[in-house]
């Protein structure tokens, strides 16, 4: 928790409060339905909650934009994203129920008023969004398969519109086919060592309708 306060120093009253319930709130639920590792749990805030946040680092989400998190899991990155930006729209989904109900329990727990979680297959979702962001749930050439055309053609950001996603270790032969991929080193951000190796990669999607 200090470190989020010392990355992100300008946090309302009400967003340190969210974030300081995160431990409370996920180890209550993951005693009844086991979504975070027992080590990770005592880890949350670097493993989990800081690792969300390295988005943050790379970009601002401007109020009004619509976030789409793929495999959201727990909900990461998706509820530490939406702690910080109060006045963007979040859509989790997972295609696991009993982590969709753990997000929701969360965000409700949370009072986060941005956050929609369903029990839905990326490929099934009909919107489109300014981002989708995700953490390692798959290779970055299926990944693109699932969401290429969810991507909105109104670009509100500087980055241009498409995935964010949080990946470790040496990606060159899983992004030799993306040469428009950048990637930012969150050890560049973050101390600790187990950000030694992680990364976020930008995407930019083409709209496509």
């Amino acid at each position: 928790m200090e470190e989020i306060l010392k990355q992100f120093p300008d946090l309302s009253d009400n967003q340190i409060l969210q974030f300081q319930k995160l431990q409370s709130l996920y180890e209550d639920w993951n005693a009844k339905i086991n979504v975070i590792s027992r080590k990770d749990i005592d880890e949350l805030y670097t493993r989990h909650v800081l690792h969300s946040l390295g988005i943050a680092k790379i970009i601002e989400f401007r109020p009004g934009s619509k976030i789409m998190d793929v495999g959201t899991g727990g909900g990461f990155p998706g509820i530490p994203l939406a702690i910080l930006h109060p006045e963007v729209d979040f859509y989790l989904i997972d295609v696991i129920a009993k982590k969709i109900k753990v997000v929701n329990e969360v965000a409700t727990g949370l009072g986060l008023k941005n956050v929609k979680a369903e029990q839905k297959r990326a490929e099934l979702v009909k919107q489109e969004f300014d981002f989708i962001v995700s953490r390692a749930v798959t290779n970055m050439p299926d990944f693109v398969s699932w969401v290429d055309d969810k991507v909105s053609k109104k670009q509100n950001h500087e980055l241009a519109n498409g995935i964010l996603y949080l990946k470790g270790g040496d990606l060159t032969e899983e992004l030799k086919d993306f040469p428009k991929s950048t990637q930012y080193n969150l050890s560049d951000f973050f101390t600790d060592e187990f950000f030694e190796t992680k990364k976020v990669v930008h995407l930019p999607l083409k709209y496509k309708k």
